[in-house]
């Protein structure tokens, strides 16, 4: 391919990702009705800007990782999707466990474990369709598909882990809302990978795999409109 048409590409290829960049980029609102979803009621100024800052990080990357990933997988339908919003969420983890420029808040006396920001039952239905996604690709040797369902559950658990060892930021009930938005989407992501590929859907067993973890994952990332009393 000639240089200036790959030039053009890249010039085509980057308008579209900063319009996209554009349509997606938070205001104040989006960060206000975020912690409404997630049980925050009546957030101020600090844990609205608070929760904008969280979704920059996030949505900052969503449109090149979706300009690159459909030529790397071949695939620009519901692949591309899921494997954007893992890659973001996992990018945007580890750029916040650097300490926060502003006021430092003391971490709590207690120490925070996974089953605070995921409910044991989302942890059991990811460690059975990732165990149930590796045994049924890997009896039917699919090993290419295999190795994306393995990496998708361990990014997902990553993610999580990231979100709860993450420094303390703002407020501490709208930390912890993001917190737990965090894991629980990337959790959710991993059972609905899992569920996706682990086998044909020609065959009834596969599409009922298929639709189970397709409403896990609908479950598992449900907003937390209240917060527990414990938070």
């Amino acid at each position: 391919m000639a240089w200036d048409n790959v030039l053009w590409i890249a010039l085509l290829t980057g308008l579209i990702g900063l319009a996209v960049l554009n349509a997606l980029w938070p205001r104040a609102r989006h960060g206000k009705r975020l912690l409404e979803r997630w049980g925050v009621p009546d957030p101020g100024d600090a844990e609205v800007t608070l929760a904008v800052r969280y979704l920059k990080r996030r949505r900052i990357w969503y449109p090149w990782l979706f300009l690159v990933i459909p030529p790397a997988l071949g695939d620009a339908t519901a692949g591309t999707i899921v494997t954007t919003l893992i890659l973001g969420g996992l990018i945007a983890e580890l750029l916040a466990q650097r300490p926060s420029r502003g006021p430092r808040r003391e971490a709590a006396l207690a120490r925070r474990t996974l089953l605070d920001l995921v409910p044991a039952w989302a942890l059991a239905l990811s460690g059975l369709a990732t165990a149930g996604s590796l045994l049924s690709l890997g009896v039917a040797g699919r090993w290419s598909l295999l190795s994306v369902s393995a990496g998708a559950a361990i990014v997902s658990w990553a993610i999580a882990l990231l979100a709860l060892r993450r420094p303390a930021d703002g407020e501490p009930r709208a930390d912890l809302a993001l917190r737990r938005r965090s894991a629980r989407v990337a959790i959710g992501l991993g059972i609905a990978t899992c569920a996706a590929i682990s086998g044909p859907t020609q065959s009834l067993g596969s599409f009922l795999a298929v639709v189970a973890g397709m409403a896990a994952f609908l479950a598992v990332v449900a907003p937390i409109r209240r917060q527990p009393a414990s938070a």
